[in-house]
Order: C-alpha cells, then structure tokens, then sequence
C-alpha cells in the first residue's frame, strides 16, 4: 500500500528513515525520535501535515539536547502542535462576544520565542469547517500539556488547573492556519483575568500568561519525575530501575532542565550499562527496519518501500493519532502477526532491490554462519542456529537471521 498524504509527508518519511539509516549522529537521531513522539501530532488532522516539516526542523530537533523549557516553548508555539489539539481556536468566552473591548494592561508586551507576531485582528482567523463552529475554550492542549508533556497523568494537578491553564493560553493562535502560518497572539481573544495554576497566582499579562505557565510546568518536581521514566524507560528497559529515575530527576531539576546533562547522567549509569539492560528493549518497527538496513549494509535505492513496510508492521511515520504517540513497551510490538511481517519485510529485503538488497549485496553477506555471523555478531543462539541450518537459500537464513528474537532486541 503506497504511503498516505500529499508529497510534502512523502518526503518527511522518507528523510526521516533516511537519516535513521545512514547518520553517524544516532543518538541525535534516537532522542529526535523520543521527543517528536513524546510531543506527538498526527499527519493526517487537517493542516497538520503541512506543518510538519517545520515542526520537526524546528521545534524539535534543534532543542533535543538543550534545555527542556526550550523544548517546550518552541512545541507550544508550534504551528503544528497549536492545530492537532485545537488551541488555535480557544478562546475567552467574554472576549468572543465583546470583541470591542480595549485590551488589557500588558497585552501587546512581547513574549519569548521567535517567529511569532502579536495582532489584534476584528475576528479570529480560522479554517471553513470551523467559521460556524462554537466558539469559546478549548481545554485539550492545557490537558494534554500537563498529563502528557509534563506532569504527568499522577502529576498532582486537578481539573481546576486544566481549566486554568487554558485560560492561559486563550489567544495563542496561528497567522491564517489555512495556509500553514506561524504562530501569532489575538490578543483580543485572551483572558486577560487573574488566575491560579498548581497555587502560583497569574495576575494575567496576556502572551506571558501561557510563558509563566510553561515556566511553572517545566521547573515541577512531578516533570523531571515524568520525562527522568520516559527517558530511562527508552534507554534501559521497560520497567526502569528506580534508582536510575531518581537520579535522573535529580540532575534534571538541578541542571534546570538541561536535557544534555540528564543524557550524560542516564548515559554513563551503571544501569544503562549493565548486562540487564543488554537486549532488554524490543525493537519498535522503525527501529527494526532501521537495523535491519544497517546490519546489513543495504543500500537503499528508494526509501518508499521502507515507508510501506513501516505501515503494513504498524507505525506508520507521523501519523500516529492519539497525542501519546506510540509505545516504547515490548508488549505493544509483539504478537504473532508484527513478528511474521517481520520475517517477510526481512524476506523482501534479501531480494528486492528497491529495498537495497540486490543479489550481489546479499552474496556480499555470505551464506550459513557466515551470514548469521554478519547479522548478529555471534551471538545467536543455539535454538537459532539450528532454525537457521535448516534454511535452503540465503535470503531464507538472512529473514532467519533477522526474524530472530536476538534481532527483535537492542
């Protein structure tokens, strides 16, 4: 099945397998991974994916090993990310029916970030499907901003603070969404009141309403706990040890967030290097298909039919619907029918050039052990060696090889 979207994902896709396959940076790569799926939107929401390319350039991958409150402002601003949970469109409920009213003390003072402006247009820009929709406040960004990018759903906020935090963020919109703008501020449609987040007091300044509130979020506790297990959960296993987490949380929070200092921290714990922690994550299916083009030395020709292989294995790239992105959990990626795509996606790459695996690269690999050895550096198994001394060609001992559970594992 050919990948879905206009050219512009096509392309993202196709860069994204790309880089994972033939960079040098991997770590860089890895944690552009992590945090595009931690800061999720989904490709196929009405102008999202025209949003996308700039989203990733530059909400993400510059900010992966600065500050975490870096990271988090550019996502907020994102146009991207304002259009995927709605935000663009919330509202001061008073605001939409008395846009006549002068606005506040301080609405127009410029906020942090660049690429945005500050207008107070005579109504709100907005796509045709919602000029006649009810307007007024949005909550899912303020929800997802705590339970997902931050605090976390134990976080210790209440719906009290979700609907407050929206109230933050009324008026942070996006310069005419229908071609794809940047991020602007209506200030006219802020709510401009006093209000209280977590027990900090927001007098109301209208852009630095929101900035204060993803201050608050960035410098909480709850998060360095919150983004201390994602991140060792991606790196050591699925269940992180606790020491690790608290120690990462620690560093986080002493560092202010600095996300290069909490990679140094994870990177050199004994945890990570543990023999535990050895092949204790299982693959995602773009880590596999990345691994797989890797270990073998392919030469990708076109990476469409990696973008295919990554739909039909079940992650399609970018287009990911609920805002949770996809699971970094052994439990959501094996099942008898992912790993027999596995083994066929392997198949295929031993005799399809497009994949890159042409039949002078495979001859390349050698046959039997030898082969195996290429795959897996000698550390098969003795239940996988005889399963694969039973294969006839090499392109049944490569699929052997790669659809072994030492293969399934980083």
């Amino acid at each position: 099945m050919p990948p879905q979207g206009p050219q512009p994902l096509q392309e993202l896709q196709e860069q994204k397998l790309l880089r994972a396959a033939y960079s040098e940076r991997q770590l860089q790569e890895v944690l552009a991974d992590f945090w595009f799926n931690h800061f999720n939107v989904d490709a196929r929401k009405g102008q999202v994916r025209f949003m996308l390319t700039e989203y990733e350039r530059e909400a993400i991958r510059p900010h992966v090993l600065g500050t975490f409150r870096e990271l988090l402002g550019a996502t907020a601003k994102s146009s991207a990310m304002l259009f995927y949970l709605d935000n663009f469109q919330s509202v001061d409920p008073e605001a939409a029916m008395n846009r006549g009213r002068q606005p506040g003390a301080g609405q127009n003072r410029p906020g942090r970030g660049r690429g945005f402006v500050i207008q107070m247009p005579q109504r709100p820009q907005q796509p045709p499907q919602a000029q006649n929709a009810p307007r007024g406040l949005n909550e899912n960004y303020a929800r997802e901003l705590m339970e997902l990018h931050t605090l976390g759903v134990d976080g210790g906020y209440t719906q009290k603070d979700v609907t407050e935090v929206a109230r933050a963020f009324t008026g942070w919109s996006i310069d005419n969404p229908r071609m794809g703008g940047g991020f602007q501020f209506n200030a006219r449609m802020h709510d401009d009141r006093e209000k209280t987040i977590l027990g900090h007091k927001i007098k109301g300044g209208g852009l630095e309403d929101g900035e204060h509130v993803l201050d608050i979020l960035a410098a909480h506790p709850s998060t360095a706990r919150f983004i201390s297990t994602k991140l060792a959960r991606r790196f050591v296993s699925d269940v992180p040890p606790q020491a690790l987490v608290d120690r990462l949380a620690k560093r986080f929070s002493e560092t202010k967030g600095d996300l290069r200092e909490v990679m140094r921290t994870l990177l050199t714990s004994p945890e990570f290097r543990s023999a535990g922690a050895y092949r204790a994550k299982v693959k995602t299916p773009l880590e596999f298909v990345v691994s797989a083009v890797r270990a073998t030395g392919a030469d990708v020709v076109s990476a469409r039919p990696l973008v295919n292989a990554l739909q039909q294995l079940g992650m399609p790239l970018y287009q990911c619907q609920p805002p949770t992105g996809y699971k970094d959990t052994a439990e959501a990626w094996t099942n008898t029918g992912a790993l027999v795509t596995r083994m066929n996606f392997a198949m295929n790459l031993g005799t399809n050039r497009q994949l890159g695996m042409g039949p002078n690269q495979l001859r390349a690999l050698g046959s039997g052990d030898t082969l195996l050895q290429s795959v897996l550096h000698g550390e098969a198994a003795e239940t996988t060696r005889a399963t694969v001394a039973r294969a006839q060609t090499p392109q049944q001992v490569l699929a052997l090889a790669l659809g072994s559970p030492e293969f399934q594992r980083r």
